[in-house]
């Protein structure tokens, strides 16, 4: 502990003065003057295996012309962690725009001083205040409040229009096979077990509910058995208190049926480590029926299984309810972006000006466009009325063919851009899956630390998670007895800092909410 602090120390000061060097002379100051093609912005971002970063995607040169700016971009195509890790401990080597896939991967680097906020560069980004001061009080707390820092300025730049899709979580099942057999669509957990039942002796060789991904699949439907409720920090809404989902006895309720389902071979009983592999060929072979999971797995499996299985059809459902009393129809909410562009404390004033001004056209209504669809004729036509995009003979997705959407590309997105990717399967059931998703998401997804909350933090998280997940895998497997949960609540509650530990959540959340 004491050397991730002096480590800690270390990185600041470094960047503090690599600060205040570039502040040390009025031949530095920074102008406000437009960019130029003479202003070089060096970015390195973070290449995608579903689409790979390309140099001729056509938004880099949208991006380069609508910024006026030349783009110098790097990709990091394995180990970014590591390599990002190398990158920050040398201040004096810092590219000035950097992309995360995910928000919360910053917050380190912002306790270091290695990057710049966007509330201390107003004067050069008039287009983005004026965006934020537009934003109604839902779009505050969805958008800008989940990008915060923990001292309550903003670092990692708001992204906007892909809430429709983005991590998008939904219940599926085979629609075609429930029509086939004339299964009722389950509307609450006694229906789903009894459906579950009925496809067992239809396809005995089958694992109906077919989930994966352990306690995060038990996270994904848990409102159904109580709003918000996660297995392990969570922000209770309703209550307006943080709370750790395994020493509740909601947990209980949820393991008792799902071993139940594990003792009837109506799920997988290796649900909570079953590969990518052996998942995917339950689903595609008439051996998997129902699971929470992305949204996006609806064109995924219908794509890959319609050339072998006649009228395959994966869809939503709406969410069944476990718990009468409590429970509701909803799935927690993902769908909150997590990717991020930061600009980096490079301690030239006139680079973290030229960074700033070229993030700041990012929010302009015209960048928004430009972003999204690009120019009609090249990446877009339209069609009675709507754009749709322009593609090839392989019918390429628009992010795979132009770039669009992927890695530190944009900051506001169309969101009829968003889902002009989506198939019609997707897009029949949409609304429905955003209907019934939470309003609020955990906290935990985006939420900051200052240095001495994230001492506690890192002291206690791993040690909770990896106890709790283990006591649940035991639990399903019939390995401990479900006797036994009360001693495992005991254990949870009083051995691993537990009160500390959501007291830090309850700190850091009041200060940036």
């Amino acid at each position: 502990m004491k050397r991730f602090t002096a480590l800690l120390l270390a990185g600041i000061m470094l960047f503090a003065l690599c600060a205040c060097n570039g502040n040390s002379s009025k031949e530095t100051l920074a102008n406000t003057e437009p960019l130029t093609k003479d202003d070089v912005i060096t970015m390195v971002t973070i290449s995608s295996a579903s689409w790979p970063f390309r140099e001729d995607w056509k938004i880099w040169d949208y991006i380069e012309e609508g910024t006026g700016a030349t783009l110098d971009v790097t990709a990091i195509i394995t180990d970014a962690d590591a390599k990002y890790a190398t990158m920050f401990a040398s201040p004096e080597t810092l590219p000035d725009i950097v992309g995360f896939t995910h928000k919360t991967g910053t917050d380190k680097f912002v306790l270091q001083g290695a990057l710049v906020a966007l509330d201390d560069m107003a004067e050069y980004m008039p287009n983005y205040n004026a965006w934020k001061d537009s934003l109604s009080e839902d779009e505050v707390k969805n958008v800008i409040n989940t990008r915060k820092g923990h001292d309550g300025k903003i670092y990692a730049a708001p992204i906007s229009g892909r809430e429709k899709s983005q991590n998008l979580r939904a219940w599926l099942y085979r629609k075609d096979i429930f029509e086939k057999h004339n299964i009722k669509v389950p509307e609450n957990f006694d229906e789903l077990y009894e459906a579950c039942k009925q496809l067992k002796e239809l396809y005995p060789e089958s694992y109906p509910f077919s989930a994966r991904n352990g306690i995060y699949m038990l996270d994904v439907q848990a409102p159904s058995w109580k709003p918000y409720w996660n297995t392990q920090e969570y922000y209770d809404y309703d209550a307006g208190k943080w709370s750790y989902g395994a020493s509740e006895d909601v947990l209980l309720d949820m393991l008792t049926f799902y071993k139940r389902m594990v003792d009837e071979k109506l799920m997988p009983s290796d649900f909570m480590t079953i590969s990518s592999t052996s998942w995917q060929e339950l689903v595609t072979t008439n051996r998997g029926f129902i699971m929470p999971e992305y949204q996006t797995r609806i064109d995924f499996f219908n794509s890959l299984a319609r050339g072998k299985i006649e009228g395959f059809d994966l869809a939503a459902m709406v969410p069944p309810v476990a718990d009468k009393e409590n429970g509701v129809a909803m799935v927690n909410k993902y769908n909150i972006d997590p990717s991020a562009v930061v600009m980096c404390n490079t301690g030239d004033e006139q680079r973290m000006a030229n960074a700033a001004k070229f993030l700041d056209w990012f929010y302009t209504d015209e960048a928004k466009e430009l972003v999204s669809w690009g120019k009609e004729g090249e990446t877009y036509e339209v069609v009675n009325g709507k754009k749709q995009y322009i593609t090839d003979e392989s019918a390429t997705q628009a992010n795979t063919l132009y770039g669009f959407s992927t890695n530190a590309t944009f900051a506001r997105m169309n969101p009829d851009a968003v889902t002009a990717f989506e198939s019609e399967d997707i897009a029949r059931t949409r609304d429905m899956v955003l209907e019934h998703t939470l309003p609020n998401a955990n906290p935990n997804l985006w939420m900051a630390f200052n240095p001495d909350e994230q001492k506690i933090f890192v002291e206690y998280q791993m040690a909770l998670r990896n106890y709790a997940t283990e006591m649940i895998s035991k639990f399903l497997l019939g390995q401990e007895p479900l006797s036994n949960f009360d001693a495992f609540q005991n254990v949870l509650k009083t051995e691993f800092g537990l009160e500390d530990y959501l007291a830090v959540h309850e700190s850091a959340y009041a200060r940036i909410k």
